[in-house]
């Protein structure tokens, strides 16, 4: 029953954000209520409440959904030869620079709204649990508060580059992505590549 459960709240949670998106991209953001996206979702706004805040937040869910699963998986996934740091980042840079022919419109309306991009870069928050449990699956010998805290430390680098790449220019407040995402995610997350190498040489030692 709860696998059902789970499985029909994963459908509605999907149905949600692709209405969002849609009529985002139909209408423009905000010209959109959660009204409707909820009407167009068939469901009341009480259950669209229940599993978004906003209307921006659902609408770059459409984008971010399940990423930090995905990238979960593939830092656990890494074979042991694979350093903790280089499996960390490169599932980032992977995840957060590859969206897909689908997500390019998407992503482009993105950079254009200020409380888009906000809501984008909040999404990294969604990463730092699973994040940290991959981390400790892969290093057993890593105490859970320090997966933890590596996880948000990376997290919190993460999102860093992001608002970096989505800041306004000074061109009438013109959003143009600033620089390559992926030499600004890899930037940011150089200096945490020491602490995930010593983390990883807790094992090595053990």
């Amino acid at each position: 029953m709860t696998g059902l459960r789970d499985q029909k709240k994963q459908a509605t949670r999907k149905t949600l954000r692709e209405a969002a998106l849609r009529l985002a991209l139909e209408r423009g953001p905000e010209n959109v209520r959660v009204d409707d996206i909820a009407e167009a979702a068939g469901v009341s706004p009480r259950t669209y409440n229940n599993y978004f805040s906003s209307r921006e937040q659902a609408i770059v869910a459409a984008v971010s959904a399940e990423r930090e699963a995905r990238i979960a998986a593939a830092v656990a996934a890494q074979p042991a030869e694979v350093g903790l740091a280089d499996a960390v980042i490169e599932a980032i840079v992977e995840q957060y620079t590859d969206p897909g022919e689908h997500q390019r419109d998407a992503l482009l309306l993105i950079t254009t709204r200020p409380a888009l991009r906000d809501a984008f870069a909040d999404t990294t928050s969604a990463l730092e649990v699973p994040l940290a449990d991959a981390i400790a699956q892969r290093q057993s010998d890593i105490p859970p508060h320090i997966a933890l805290v590596l996880a948000a430390s990376v997290t919190a680098a993460v999102r860093i580059a992001l608002q970096r790449w989505l800041q306004p220019s000074s061109a009438g407040g013109l959003v143009v992505p600033s620089g390559s995402l992926p030499d600004l995610l890899r930037g940011a997350l150089a200096p945490l590549a020491p602490a995930l190498d010593a983390a990883e040489a807790r094992r090595d030692i053990g």
